[in-house]
């Protein structure tokens, strides 16, 4: 199945925006087609702009999350945003909303991924001169 992406690629992220009215579960292996290869990238950041879509079925909401565990187990910022009232309702009856990493808007996502980066240059400093605490 054909999938409708947009992808802006800025210093530090790139936003993904789907272009498609309704997720499904059949759709997933395109998105991760267009996701899983930027972390292999200098930029692996991810803003993933969900503002078109009405209707996502369970199995596709839970492998965004999914997504999401990958790009952070893999020290890459993973951030969903402008999710509409209706998708947001879905999401919380499934029980995902509050494990998704959410914003409002693009700009706090943006936000979200700096402070993110900086977090993890910072401990990657702290790891360089002390040991890990037992």
């Amino acid at each position: 199945m054909l999938m409708g992406f947009k992808i802006d690629t800025r210093d530090k992220f790139h936003v993904i925006t789907i272009q498609e009215a309704k997720l499904a579960a059949n759709m997933t292996e395109k998105l991760d087609e267009c996701l899983i290869p930027f972390l292999g990238s200098n930029v692996k950041n991810v803003v993933l702009n969900i503002k078109d879509i009405e209707k996502i079925d369970k199995a596709a909401a839970g492998h965004i999350l999914a997504l999401q565990r990958r790009f952070y187990a893999e020290n890459a910022s993973f951030v969903v945003c402008e999710i509409q009232p209706e998708l947001r309702k879905a999401l919380e009856s499934a029980d995902l909303y509050d494990l998704l990493n959410t914003t409002p808007t693009e700009s706090e996502a943006y936000d979200i991924v700096q402070m993110e980066e900086l977090e993890r240059e910072l401990m990657s400093e702290d790891g360089d001169d002390y040991p890990e605490p037992e």
